[in-house]
């Protein structure tokens, strides 16, 4: 169910994420930056409308859609994609394309976490975020 998805989510653990990012195009240097960055995640809805609101200390990103609906993205990275984002078995699934190019994020809930798996042709980045404790 999608709705596990709502919340605010602290990455915990990341395995190919540089490898993610230089395939679509980072550049080395705010790779390496990115590489050191522990983002809080905040997925909202309000009617049909979902938002995803990453917060870092290099940059803030507000991420706001309707499922099945393509819109205009522009990434952190300073891609301009034509973005659509699905749900499926409980999953939110982006695709986005760019300069001929694509990639997909695919969150879900797994045991209490929110895994993120991004992929760019054959490299795979999973991501780990948990629910952050309120404060």
């Amino acid at each position: 169910m999608a709705e596990e998805l709502l919340g605010c989510w602290e990455l915990v653990s990341s395995e190919g994420f540089d490898e993610y990012m230089k395939g679509i195009g980072v550049s080395y240097a705010t790779r390496k930056a990115a590489g050191f960055l522990k983002p809080v995640v905040t997925i909202s809805k309000n009617g049909e409308k979902w938002s995803i609101k990453t917060v870092s200390a290099f940059t803030t990103t507000d991420l706001s859609f309707t499922i099945n609906e393509l819109f205009d993205e522009n990434t952190a990275d300073d891609r301009k994609c034509k973005t659509i984002v699905t749900l499926e078995d409980g999953k939110l699934i982006q695709l986005q394309k760019w300069d001929g190019k694509e990639s997909t994020i695919t969150r879900e809930v797994k045991n209490g976490q929110m895994i993120t798996i991004c992929i760019f042709g054959d490299v795979k980045c999973n991501r780990v975020y948990q629910r952050e404790k309120p404060k």
